[in-house]
């Protein structure tokens, strides 16, 4: 609660004004008009003071840090500075811009993929990761990590005590997607000064839009930072993730943020982890990370158990439960405990040339360590293994995960087939509820000839 401000200037004021009615009066009747006019001098010679005391209490309000631009890109020079990355490495990166939209709200989200051969983008014998940056808009730093990570990918830039030849080994065998900036319009919201917007451009937080756990809200729920829309995805940004990931179906998923120094699994919605083998090779990862990169300084273990509250809706509890992802992770790469609540980018981001190259440097090395090791830790072919059952998905998610994979391949001749499979799913829709409908009546046929043959047995 904030505590209400006293009106420290109007009392003596009037105050003032009151002594001065009542020596005019006397000194009227006494005839005394040059002391008087003395007096009034004195008075009103010391009324300034109190608009200096105003003018020093301005003084004291808290200043909040802008961004640095000599330090962070916009975000079209960033996303502008990727295309041309891949422009000069075509051997190696591909980019498409994928849009979507619904009621007069639009979005598009840039998706880079790392290949060593472009023919082989698509191969699912390879070991496949999936990276998202930016998915809060005051979050600057995570896609400057983007582009660094892009950029030593492409080779344009080196990691300190690696060599290509180690690089090159490492990723043979590996496809990188990176999405260097989910919410481009929440972020175009921080550029334009409003620094602590964390939501996309109508006000939903995307890390709270996704279908597992979706709503709920705790005691000190705030609609300003969680407010998780109006349904399970009703966000575009999150349809158009959501179809990458059900198409690429990755061995490793990653959703990068600031705020502080962690390293989390599953879950966020409860105070645990998962159970078994897999969740075993989540924490070697991550403590393998902590000791190495994070110099032991990061919170290791489950979002929800770790970060002090619970959160509903989130990108990796979704990859973990339903895509059925064996690594998921959040990463917190940056955060700054001095800085008030409301100094958000100096909160959020690195405000130092120096903090800002640490950072940068040390996380790249953590991410090019999760390249080297994660196709230790995991069977490429291990989900593949993966029960039926346990990989059951919406008819939507599977034509739409269907579609996403055959645009990427197809692009614009992609209409056609989108209208048929939007047929497909109607139909279906239909075929199921006739055979229910068709079941259901048969069993009441059953039943009821079961009650008259009974009755027609002599006792």
């Amino acid at each position: 609660m904030k505590k209400k401000k006293k009106n420290t200037e109007a009392w003596p004021v009037q105050s003032t004004t009151r002594r001065v009615s009542v020596i005019v009066l006397i000194l009227s009747a006494m005839g005394g008009s040059f002391l008087l006019f003395s007096y009034l001098l004195s008075v009103f010679a010391s009324l300034p003071s109190f608009t200096v005391v105003k003018a020093d209490s301005d003084l004291t309000r808290p200043s909040f840090t802008p961004i640095n631009r000599d330090l962070y890109h916009s975000s079209d020079d960033l996303i502008e500075q990727i295309k041309s990355l891949v422009h000069r490495h075509p051997d190696k990166l591909t980019v498409e811009t994928i849009k979507a939209g619904n009621k007069g709200y639009t979005s598009e989200i840039t998706v880079v993929t790392y290949c060593q051969s472009r023919k082989e983008t698509n191969d699912k014998s390879k070991f496949r990761i999936l990276l998202s940056f930016g998915q809060h808009g005051r979050e600057l730093i995570t896609s400057e990590l983007a582009l660094r990570i892009l950029s030593i990918l492409s080779e344009e830039q080196f990691l300190p005590k690696m060599d290509r030849a180690s690089l090159n080994g490492t990723l043979e065998n590996v496809v990188i997607k990176v999405v260097p900036m989910e919410n481009l319009n929440g972020r175009k919201l921080v550029e334009a000064g409003n620094l602590c917007e964390r939501r996309n451009g109508r006000g939903v937080d995307l890390n709270r839009n996704w279908s597992v756990d979706w709503g709920k809200k705790e005691k000190d729920y705030d609609p300003y930072e969680e407010n998780p829309g109006i349904a399970p995805f009703s966000e575009p940004e999150t349809q158009i993730m959501r179809k990458i990931a059900i198409s690429f179906d990755p061995h490793i998923w990653v959703n990068v943020h600031s705020g502080m120094e962690a390293l989390f699994m599953p879950y966020d919605h409860k105070n645990r982890t998962p159970d078994g083998l897999p969740s075993q090779r989540m924490r070697l990862l991550l403590e393998e990370l902590n000791n190495v990169h994070c110099h032991k300084r990061c919170m290791i273990g489950s979002g929800g158990g770790s970060v002090g509250y619970l959160a509903h809706g989130t990108a990796t509890d979704y990859m973990h439960d339903v895509v059925r992802v064996p690594m998921s992770f959040t990463f917190e790469i940056y955060g700054d405990n001095t800085a008030t609540l409301k100094d958000c980018f100096k909160m959020f981001n690195p405000v130092d040339h120096t903090t800002f190259k640490r950072v940068l440097n040390d996380w790249s090395a953590a991410f090019f360590t999760i390249f080297k090791l994660g196709p230790h830790q995991i069977d490429v072919h291990s989900k593949a293994a993966v029960s039926s059952m346990d990989k059951w998905v919406s008819i939507d998610e599977y034509f739409d995960g269907y579609l996403m994979g055959r645009r990427n391949r197809y692009g614009k001749k992609m209409e056609v087939l989108e209208v048929g499979m939007q047929e497909i799913r109607t139909y279906f829709r239909l075929f199921l509820l006739s055979s229910v409908l068709l079941l259901f009546m048969f069993c009441s046929r059953i039943s009821k000839t079961g009650r008259q043959i009974v009755s027609a047995i002599p006792i």
